[in-house]
């Protein structure tokens, strides 16, 4: 069983570090407020799993075989792991990721050489090759392995995780991820697991703008929503979309599941991307107004099938 630190216990990290407490790992968690790691520290120990907490950063990765984070943005990653001077991430243009000495202050810089980063925020590429490449100057592995499933696969342990780094930082960190995913897929290099995330990101808001209109019509005819769901469930039409959360849209119920505002953070990433590669993403750029509108309507913090909200509810034939 490995020594692991786990910084970040948000609705995704909290479940996620308890899988692995339960697996037997011996884990050391951080979260920026403490008070959500002595509950989440308590929960465990009412179990009969015990866990230990930490101050900062640092105190956390000292000394532990695997370092994994689950934060909000590319500002958070780069505030935690690379330290104050940092904390712009992005936006300073350094997407080469050279070591510059700033790192001293960040809690890469406390890990012990030879250990393994394994990183599971939605963030840019630019970041996740920028931190895989101070990785590498400081002695460690380092995977971006941002997550698919919500809030209901990290409790559940079934999470779909797409990865990006080199074979060895794979090995490292498979045994650890393999705790809470029902699927792990080594795409690539340093930063392909984050520009995979960003496909997904880009396909799941097509499908809920095609299921928003879907739902409204079917409303609008007049019909029985629940039997067009089971006629068209079965055929081509059919998706984890669809089965999850048609019915909760028809009722107007959206106080869950993964946050709008999270959604408008992963599509800027997205639409960032294609920009810099020379793309168009019309479909994607229109729900991205579509969720800011949903938005301005006091629904920032509900799930994304509240898209749905833009649309008026017609009248029924």
């Amino acid at each position: 069983m490995s020594s692991i630190a786990f910084l970040g216990l948000g609705v995704m990290g909290a479940p996620m570090a308890g899988h692995l407490a339960r697996a037997g790992h011996h884990v050391t968690a951080y979260n920026r407020t403490a008070a959500r790691a002595q509950e989440w520290a308590a929960r465990l120990a009412a179990e009969g799993v015990i866990v230990e907490t930490a101050a900062t950063p640092a105190e956390a990765v000292a000394g532990k075989d695997l370092v994994l984070t689950c934060l909000g943005n590319d500002r958070d990653l780069a505030q935690v792991m690379l330290g104050n001077g940092n904390a712009d991430g992005r936006a300073d243009g350094r997407a080469d990721g050279r070591a510059d000495g700033r790192a001293e202050s960040g809690a890469l810089a406390a890990m012990r050489k030879g250990a393994c980063f394994v990183d599971h925020t939605t963030v840019s590429p630019a970041i996740a090759r920028r931190i895989a490449a101070e990785c590498e100057a400081l002695g460690l592995l380092a995977v971006d392995a941002p997550v698919s499933g919500g809030q209901a696969g990290a409790e559940n342990g079934k999470l779909a995780i797409m990865c990006g780094g080199s074979d060895a930082a794979m090995a490292a960190a498979r045994p650890a991820m393999e705790a809470y995913a029902a699927r792990i897929v080594h795409v690539g290099g340093a930063g392909a697991g984050q520009a995979t995330k960003a496909v997904n990101q880009l396909c799941i808001a097509g499908v809920l703008a095609g299921l928003s209109e879907g739902v409204r019509l079917a409303q609008a005819s007049g019909v029985d929503t629940d039997k067009v769901l089971e006629a068209i469930s079965g055929g081509a039409a059919q998706s984890w979309q669809m089965e999850n959360r048609w019915q909760t849209m028809v009722k107007g119920e959206f106080d869950f599941g993964f946050a709008i505002d999270w959604m408008r953070k992963d599509l800027a990433i997205a639409l960032a991307e294609a920009r810099e590669a020379g793309l168009s993403l019309p479909v994607a750029a229109l729900v991205d107004q579509f969720y800011a509108q949903v938005q301005a309507m006091g629904g920032a913090r509900q799930d994304t099938s509240a898209l749905i909200r833009h649309l008026p509810e017609g009248n029924p034939q």
